[in-house]
């Protein structure tokens, strides 16, 4: 395969944002992108040379010239669109999370298990250099047996409520990337999950019936221990941090800053702060993710974030809510679910 053939349905920030990256690699040609609403893309689909915008994301399956789409849609949506590209033998990328539903997951991937299609899932934690340094160090065997996983993550600012009640939950939305970490850096499958929350920075959030505060603890199949902490609000900048230690060591991932300049004097000693937003932290990890499902793709070789990885990540969501709700730990049960 010479050029692969993209099409995009949504076109909101993470849309746009892998139009600009998929356009940075000459193999690739976006030739439509689909929203609810075109009339406000033109000038910038003909910035990137696509060619076709419609409200219609079923045109997009039944053009034949396009090989894969890429979905950013809302999440209530995924399912049904994973099924139908399937079975319009389209290659598959999707957005986290892949439903709000461990069975409707289950089902999509039944489709795309049927008609024989790759779906990769936005992870795009796993391809951060930081964190996949600490992966290979801890699948190297540089820290020996692990035995603890310490993940942080912290939002700059919290969403709004109508966000929030869009989102699945804390959980789902936010620390989801996190229990995918937790599998991807650890090389183990969490079997069981003790989850706390509280709202202490928005009480719109409360009453959107979500958290914003939460501590997460996981035993893994390998007997090691993981806690998760996330917060929707780090007045410093955005906070992503991880640590596995081990037997023989530690490895450590610290925050991303725009420089590693320390200036140290009588009265203190200061270094910038954290890099603000998502986009800015994650910009090499969001190329290399599109960059590699391309690869995969066009050389007929396994992703690397499967679909069985997304549907493994939303069972730990899954009962982190309902330790959450029921005050007790939670175990889970993980068939792995063979789609690529």
């Amino acid at each position: 395969m010479g050029i692969l053939t993209i099409g995009i349905i949504g076109a909101g920030r993470i849309g746009k944002l892998h139009a600009n990256n998929l356009k940075l690699m000459p193999q690739i040609k976006i030739k439509a992108v689909s929203d609810v609403v075109v009339d406000h893309l033109h000038e910038w689909a003909a910035s990137k040379e696509i060619s076709t915008l419609t409200t219609n994301y079923q045109d997009l399956l039944a053009d034949p010239e396009i090989d894969a789409v890429f979905i950013c849609s809302p999440t209530n949506t995924h399912a049904s669109i994973i099924k139908e590209a399937a079975r319009a033998k389209k290659h598959i990328f999707c957005e986290k999370p892949v439903s709000f539903s461990v069975e409707e997951t289950i089902q999509a991937l039944e489709v795309v298990k049927e008609h024989g299609v790759q779906i990769q899932v936005g992870f795009n934690r796993r391809f951060d250099p930081n964190f996949k340094k600490v992966h290979d160090l801890v699948q190297q065997g540089e820290v020996g047996q692990p035995h603890i996983l310490k993940i942080t993550s912290r939002d700059p600012q919290p969403p709004s409520p109508e966000y929030v009640r869009a989102s699945g939950g804390l959980f789902m939305d936010m620390m989801i990337h996190d229990f995918d970490m937790a599998r991807y850096v650890m090389g183990s499958e969490v079997i069981e999950v003790s989850a706390y929350g509280t709202t202490l920075i928005d009480p719109a959030i409360e009453e959107a019936g979500d958290i914003d505060t939460a501590i997460v603890s996981l035993k893994f199949a390998n007997g090691a221990l993981g806690v998760i902490d996330n917060s929707r609000q780090a007045v410093y900048g955005y906070d992503q941090r991880l640590e596995v230690f081990g037997e023989k060591g530690a490895a450590a991932a610290d925050n991303c800053r725009p420089t590693t300049v320390e200036i140290s004097t009588g009265e203190n000693v200061v270094k910038e702060k954290p890099l603000y937003f998502f986009l800015e932290r994650y910009t090499q990890a969001y190329i290399a993710e599109v960059t590699q499902f391309a690869k995969a793709i066009m050389e007929n070789q396994s992703v690397i974030c499967t679909g069985n990885d997304g549907l493994q990540a939303e069972r730990i969501a899954k009962a982190a809510k309902e330790s959450l709700l029921s005050g007790q730990p939670v175990k889970i049960e993980h068939k792995k679910y063979a789609v690529n």
